[in-house]
């Protein structure tokens, strides 16, 4: 299962938490064409769809009906469901992928979280020992999921998951993943594992305290209490274990941390701070690197890649095996590295011991789009110019900064644009 397949869109819009669109004040749609610039995302295109919008739910009938959704329940579910259009304006939206990391984390790792996140762990003491013991997996990651997800369930979303998901089937740039999501939802309310009113939450799809979409939810949900339901909605047991059953069969390793914090020191060749340079702990303390605080790795032995998203310019992290996995949860880097960060806090761990460049003035999209374009017209690769910044966009910029004869570190600033530019 794909990143991307697992959480389309978690965007922190407005309070800037987990849910997506969650407790958004109802607004129409704007009227605007996609900010993606897709064939789909037009304006006349979105129009056109939404005058088409109940032919296209007559025609995923027959798809409901191959997974044994019964058709009055199919009528029950749909009947009188109109387009939630307002959707269309938030789908190329993603703050994870636009926002400064430092901003994203400042918004997502707060006192109050830690305090809330350690009283949802005292409180459910118990359901959280039996899944460590089933699982495996860290009780602070399932708790960080939790909190930045919902809030710990304050903020699940207000959306109806049946309208959001068939609005989305039938309009839009994700046609054909959403149409998955909506036959997904349908059966989980033909199974009997939730009911309708409990199919509540963000304009994705994704719905209660950990946000699970539809599909997610078919593939790793768990009756932990034994009610002969899948309840990941209003049963603790249910949600803290299905989590952490997506986490173990996505690979999470036992016993072992998501990443730490480290030094990283003048000079360093940053054409290695790239995922498929993996070293052991040994050999990045070889080329210079500390763990901040001045702490030994636990395991010389453990492999890691280097992961520096201001740049020389702020902190590295050596990302072990876990953040691949927090990362198949939700696809960017900075929402693993919250979720990571704020794990260690919720167990006592210290802040980020060194300084983030708050100067640094955030590229706007139409500037990191410029910045892709100007790139890819120099040669370099940086796939469909989208305006968010991954890896492989890191990858082409480090390359040009170092044809330039700057450090190449792959952290976009202003001053670099205007290098592209040729100014």
């Amino acid at each position: 299962m794909s990143a991307v397949r697992l959480r389309l869109a978690v965007a922190l819009l407005l309070a800037g938490l987990g849910s997506a669109g969650a407790q958004d004040a109802p607004r129409p749609w704007s009227g605007a064409s996609g900010a993606s610039g897709h064939p789909l995302m037009q304006a006349e295109a979105i129009r056109a769809a939404a005058a088409n919008f109940r032919n296209c739910l007559e025609e995923i009938w027959p798809l409901a009906q191959r997974r044994n959704v019964p058709r009055p329940l199919f009528d029950q579910l749909l009947a009188g469901v109109t387009p939630d259009l307002r959707i269309m304006d938030l789908l190329d939206s993603q703050p994870e992928f636009t926002r400064a990391v430092w901003d994203y984390l400042d918004i997502l790792v707060t006192d109050e979280r830690i305090a809330d996140g350690r009283g949802i762990l005292a409180k459910h003491r118990t359901h959280f020992d039996a899944m460590e013991k089933s699982y495996g997996v860290d009780r602070h990651v399932i708790a960080s999921i939790w909190g930045i997800e919902s809030n710990y369930g304050t903020r699940i979303g207000d959306r109806s998951v049946i309208r959001s998901t068939a609005t989305l089937a039938c309009i839009g740039r994700r046609q054909d993943y959403f149409r998955d999501e909506l036959l997904a939802a349908l059966e989980i309310v033909a199974r009997g594992d939730l009911q309708p009113r409990q199919l509540i939450g963000s304009w994705a799809g994704a719905f209660g305290p950990t946000q699970f979409m539809p599909t997610v939810y078919r593939r790793f949900a768990v009756d932990a209490d034994g009610d002969g339901r899948r309840d990941v909605v209003e049963s603790v047991p249910d949600l803290i274990a299905s989590t952490a059953n997506f986490f173990k069969r996505e690979g999470w390793t036992a016993g072992q941390t998501w990443g730490y914090e480290v030094v990283v020191p003048k000079g360093f060749d940053f054409l290695l701070a790239d995922r498929t340079q993996l070293k052991t702990m040994q050999e990045w303390e070889r080329a210079g690197l500390r763990r901040a605080g001045g702490k030994p790795f636990p395991r010389a032995t453990d492999r890691a890649f280097l992961l520096a998203p201001a740049g020389a310019q702020g902190p590295g992290f050596l990302m072990l095996q876990n953040f691949h996995t927090i990362m198949k949860y939700n696809p960017a880097e900075a929402y693993a590295l919250a979720i990571g960060h704020l794990a260690d806090r919720l167990r006592g761990g210290e802040p980020f011991a060194q300084a983030w460049p708050r100067h640094e003035r955030v590229l706007t999209r139409e500037e990191r789009l410029e910045l892709q374009t100007l790139l890819a017209r120099k040669g370099y690769d940086v796939g469909e110019p989208d305006g968010r910044f991954g890896p492989r966009t890191r990858n082409a910029l480090r390359a040009f900064q170092a044809a330039v004869g700057a450090t190449p570190d792959g952290f976009a600033t202003a001053s670099m644009l205007e290098r592209l530019r040729g100014k």
